[in-house]
């Protein structure tokens, strides 16, 4: 069993209720996506499908790959419609050339192989058919005020993250070209809480149902650096201070990223 399959089986079924398809992200990957078919496309590292099931819902017809049976069993409770797989960016079970496009949202830090998985994705992909990869980079996250108060957890999961550019080599030695990125700057109504969703609402990481659908929380983290850092930015918001704190980490870096890559 790989590490992500631990993970995300032992994240389980609590991940929907603070892990939702966000309206805006849907419609960006949705853009991104589409050359004007209807598929099929594949998300790969589709968890329990929230972002499968919305990209469907528009019309798209979407199979769902992923390496956690738990997070497959509650995908397919939740739309027995779609194809779910049992499967890794490195090694899916489809034939060759047979989808017209692909997403990847915030799982890339979790292949094993960046080379292998682009290798695979080129073969399952059509020609000129593309991935849209939604990810953080290094550089972003060292911008994220959570590095204040939780640096070894922020620290380990930096460590983890493939820069833009070891993203971008691996993907153009397998085949691909960088058709295009685009920066995401968190918004105030997003409503996937992943890791820096709260960079506006820091209150939301007091909610111990948000930070255990967070994988540097489940996975990184250790009790005593997430107690000390809770109550340090509860002291700081209290009296005034956290606004300071986060003024020191703004940058026009982004949050996150799209990524556009297109077989050539």
């Amino acid at each position: 069993m790989q590490a992500s399959e631990r993970l995300y089986d032992h994240i389980g079924a609590g991940y929907n209720s603070t892990r939702q398809a966000d309206h805006y992200l849907t419609e960006r990957l949705c853009r991104l996506l589409s050359r004007g078919t209807g598929g099929p496309f594949i998300d790969i590292g589709c968890g329990t499908g929230n972002y499968t099931i919305a990209l469907a819902e528009k019309a798209f017809k979407f199979y769902g790959v992923e390496p956690s049976e738990k997070m497959l069993a509650i995908a397919r409770s939740r739309n027995g419609k779609i194809n779910w797989l049992k499967g890794t960016a490195e090694d899916m079970p489809v034939e060759t050339e047979c989808f017209d496009g692909g997403i990847a949202t915030l799982t890339i830090h979790h292949w094993t192989d960046l080379h292998k998985a682009f290798m695979e994705i080129h073969r399952v992909l059509m020609p000129g058919a593309r991935l849209v990869i939604f990810t953080a980079t290094p550089q972003q996250m060292h911008g994220y005020w959570l590095n204040h108060y939780f640096p070894k957890m922020l620290s380990d999961s930096i460590k983890q993250m493939p820069s833009f550019e070891t993203v971008s080599d691996a993907a153009m030695e397998a085949g691909f070209r960088v058709a295009g990125t685009e920066k995401y700057f968190i918004q105030d109504d997003l409503q996937d809480h992943f890791l820096y969703a709260g960079k506006n609402r820091p209150e939301l990481y007091f909610d111990e149902q948000i930070r255990a659908g967070i994988s540097s929380f489940s996975a990184l983290s250790n009790a005593g650096e997430v107690q000390s850092g809770l109550v340090g930015l509860h002291h700081d918001m209290e009296f005034n201070r956290f606004e300071r704190i986060k003024s020191g980490y703004e940058n026009d870096h982004g949050d996150y990223l799209f990524i556009t890559l297109q077989k050539c």
